[in-house]
């Protein structure tokens, strides 16, 4: 037997229903005995929403109005009701088993699996397997219009059925109808089977995803937006109703391996993918999200991997995946298992932790671990904040393709300073500024594409590259350190400039035009540090003064970028001398820095309180300097050598806040001699930036 159900909400109506997270507002169904052809009692039922404000389509075509839904009972009662009487149909009909059969999918997929889920009750098994009356007629009827185009109306056209919606109240005539329909498939000219009902999952399972498969574009998703603690279970939630595919939940991580409030979805078929698309700008909480298309291709790039050791630990199938951070470095498996204690028991024991490690084997702080269940899981999650040696460990669920990422794919595995080859060439202070006064040599870029580079910039500009002074490329970043889409580029001269904003402004790259626009170095230089130039002006920063410590820019995994004034301070111990004396220093060589001609890139970060230092930070490939370029450069640097200080007299802190200034760090250090004369020969230092470092109580926050 089947019961024919239909529903209605608040809001959208038709191909609409569930578009706009309405709540359900009306249900009507009947039991049909499909082997003997009866029919049990018809059934009508409001539902009172938390939300009574109708729709004006609403109004129009139900008839419904707040102050007759506001007598009605809730949905978990109706549901309640709905159970009863249809099994009170079928003791009456002598039946004992049904299916669903419902008018599309909507119904059942976005409107009644979504509300519950978002209120916190379970739906019966019956709602988890139903039959969708228009993939049915077009099975019987072939010749039919498409799935997607049949409504109640045009398939009771198609078969003639001469039934007037006027004459019944609203969802009392879809019913009819479909009855109606069902019984035209049943006749003797069809004899039409209901064989295969669709499905709607119980639950997301976990598991891992191969570099290797094929995964349909057409079935993928990209969700933004996320809370950043959220969960695969949180967002499978979110997607209830819809069928993902078994590993198909892919949170992205940022270059330091944290989430940045995006997922990528996949999708059993294409079919379930255009039903998600559909909860565009739905709520997780108080938060709406954003849904859009996405390809296989980036899918595998976030979930896809072939270690043998993730694949090992994700080979246990079904299990909540906890991430720990903040481990110390010196953390053992039993010291883990130890923290978590006997009321979290870890699956497989030893097997069910997997310490996440630097490509050179140094560990990094963080740890997944596997739980048979979801209590044992939340006994886990309640340590979460708890100490182990001395320091607190935080712990968040994970996913399968969070553990591919940060392990299989390294997007944790830089460190600071990365390992360089030898030999090697230290960044030394460049011999080149930033020009300044209100000589209009230089142009603004702005709404360049968010992935272009210099290559890009130095194409877009054609014959006029030649006119850049060298290293005058300057990419601005945002405060997140991705490209804000501005940059600026300084030229040999005014009327240069002039010739490249006339030719170039609004010239295409990729697919977007690129205005031009002439502006001044101190125009560039009030931007560069923080500042903003729009129609109403120019706006200073809110701090001229330098910021000496060098912005980390995660955001492109490129060689290492510290600026020229701090450089010198980030030397790795491998560049250091064993024993140095005057004599020593003063006989050595000078060494320089080398730029590749394609890999002088240039990236200038602003932010409100901490802008960069006006001259722009270099990407620098480490390699070694022609002969002939440290002897040119000896005679350029006769006149500075710098000095570097003793062994052991630099140290290198890790795990600063990201706020962090050199107020902070300086004030941890109180109490510890440091020697401000050092900076002298170390870096080029401004007197101003002298006198903080020789007066460290008299600083002044920015």
């Amino acid at each position: 037997s089947l019961v024919v159900l239909f529903g209605a909400t608040a809001g959208a109506y038709g191909a609409k229903l569930g578009s706009d997270e309405r709540e359900l507002i009306l249900l009507v169904w009947q039991v049909v005995d499909l082997q003997n052809k009866k029919v049990g009692t018809l059934h009508k039922s409001l539902v009172k929403a938390d939300n009574l404000d109708l729709s004006d389509q609403c109004r129009e075509v139900s008839g419904l109005t707040p102050e007759g839904l506001g007598k009605a009972e809730p949905l978990d009662r109706v549901l309640q009701q709905f159970s009863q009487l249809v099994s009170s149909d079928l003791k009456v009909l002598g039946r004992s088993s049904y299916t669903l059969c419902s008018d599309g999918q909507l119904l059942i997929r976005q409107v009644l699996h979504p509300e519950t889920s978002k209120k916190n009750f379970l739906l019966s098994d019956c709602f988890y397997s139903f039959y969708d009356l228009r993939k049915e007629f077009h099975t019987c009827y072939p010749s039919s219009a498409a799935v997607k185009d049949q409504t109640i109306k045009t398939m009771a056209e198609y078969l003639g059925l001469g039934t007037d919606e006027a004459e019944e109240d609203f969802g009392v005539w879809q019913v009819k109808t479909m009855v109606a329909i069902i019984f035209s498939m049943l006749s003797e000219g069809c004899n039409h089977v209901f064989t295969e009902p669709e499905t709607v999952k119980h639950k997301y399972e976990t598991g891992p995803c191969s570099k290797s498969e094929t995964v349909d574009s057409e079935t993928v998703i990209r969700a933004r937006g996320l809370p950043w603690q959220s969960s695969d279970q949180d967002i499978a939630r979110f997607f209830k109703g819809l069928n993902i595919a078994k590993g198909g939940v892919a949170l992205c991580l940022n270059s330091q391996g944290r989430r940045n409030g995006e997922a990528l979805v996949r999708f059993v078929n294409s079919e379930q993918r255009d039903l998600a698309l559909e909860r565009h700008k739905h709520h997780m909480g108080s938060r709406y999200i954003e849904v859009y298309k996405a390809t296989g291709e980036e899918f595998l790039k976030i979930a896809g991997g072939t270690s043998n050791e993730v694949a090992q630990f994700l080979s246990k199938e079904n299990q909540v995946i906890i991430r720990m951070r903040g481990l110390p470095f010196t953390a053992t498996q039993e010291d883990v298992l130890g923290f978590l204690g006997p009321e979290c028991p870890v699956t497989g024991g030893k097997e069910g932790l997997l310490f996440v490690k630097y490509p050179d084997g140094r560990p990094t702080g963080d740890a997944f671990v596997l739980f048979s269940c979801e209590e044992y899981a939340q006994n886990a999650l309640k340590k979460h904040k708890e100490i182990l040696g001395k320091r607190y460990i935080e712990l968040f669920r994970s996913t399968a393709a969070e553990v591919q990422q940060v392990v299989l794919n390294r997007y944790m595995s830089t460190p600071l300073i990365p390992t360089l080859p030898t030999p090697i060439i230290p960044v030394m202070p460049p011999p080149y500024t930033i020009a300044t006064g209100s000589v209009r040599d230089c142009v603004r870029l702005r709404g360049l594409p968010y992935t272009a580079g210099i290559d890009d910039i130095l194409e877009f500009m054609g014959d006029a590259t030649g006119d850049i002074k060298p290293h005058g490329v300057h990419m601005v970043l945002n405060q997140q350190g991705r490209p804000s889409g501005d940059a600026f580029i300084q030229m040999k001269s005014a009327d240069k400039a002039f010739m490249v904003a006339q030719k170039c402004h609004k010239k295409m790259m990729k697919d977007r035009y690129v205005e031009v626009f002439q502006c001044s170095g101190e125009e560039m230089n009030f931007v560069l540090m923080g500042g903003t130039l729009n129609r109403s002006g120019l706006s200073p920063p809110p701090c001229k003064l330098p910021c000496l410590s060098p912005p980390a820019y995660a955001a492109f995994q490129t060689a290492a970028v510290i600026p020229a004034e701090a450089a010198a301070l980030y030397q790795p111990q491998a560049l250091l001398p064993s024993s140095r004396t005057p004599q020593a220093s003063a006989a050595a060589p000078p060494t320089v820095t080398y730029y590749p001609a394609q890999a002088a890139q240039l990236y200038m970060n602003y932010t409100a309180y901490y802008p960069s230092p006006p001259v722009s930070p270099t990407t620098v490939g480490y390699i070694a300097a022609p002969p002939g370029a440290v002897a040119a450069a000896a005679a350029a640097t006769a006149t500075h050598t710098p000095i570097l200080p003793q062994p052991g007299a630099l140290v290198r802190m890790q795990g600063l806040p990201y706020n962090t200034g050199m107020k902070e760090i300086l004030s941890f250090f109180q109490g510890y001699q440091y020697a401000p004369d050092d900076y002298n020969g170390l870096i080029q230092l401004s007197d101003q930036a002298r006198s903080v470092l020789q007066a460290p109580k008299e600083w002044v926050c920015l």
